[in-house]
């Protein structure tokens, strides 16, 4: 492999990452004016200590199913960019093709998940995402 075309595979890849980095919303928030968070008095937020267990059980819940969506689709967005940046190498085009498919079929499980969720709630009544949890030996 020459100087020039690992010099111009550098520079893809460069180019690919600034790219991503440009149209993420991170980068469109940074433009903002700061915001001042002192004196904020929001009656829809709570302390932490005012949270019942059933209600940090829920939360973690709707957490872990965002963080794995969103690690899902950050899988799938790093495939399309190794795919692009294969140019044309069977190997490496392999590599990205099954990348992409792991995360489709992770973005499925999620959904899936979620779904499920709202099935067993409407056949049972019973909502996993806004969970009440009873003290013993009161109904």
């Amino acid at each position: 492999m020459s100087k020039l075309s690992k010099l111009q595979s550098t520079l893809k890849t460069i180019s690919a990452y600034a790219t991503v980095l440009a149209v993420s919303p991170l980068s469109a928030l940074a433009l903002g004016d700061t915001i001042d968070l002192k004196g904020i008095n929001n009656p829809n937020f709570k302390a932490i200590t005012e949270y019942r267990p059933s209600q940090m059980i829920t939360a973690g819940l709707n957490i872990l199913l965002i963080i794995a969506a969103l690690v899902s689709f950050a899988f799938l967005l790093f495939g399309g960019i190794q795919w692009i940046l294969a140019g044309g190498d069977k190997d490496n085009t392999e590599k990205a093709r099954k990348r992409i498919t792991n995360a489709l079929i992770g973005l499925a499980i999620v959904f899936s998940a979620y779904a499920i969720t709202f099935i067993i709630n409407a056949l049972f009544g019973v909502n996993i995402f806004q969970l009440e949890l009873k003290q013993i030996g009161t109904y």
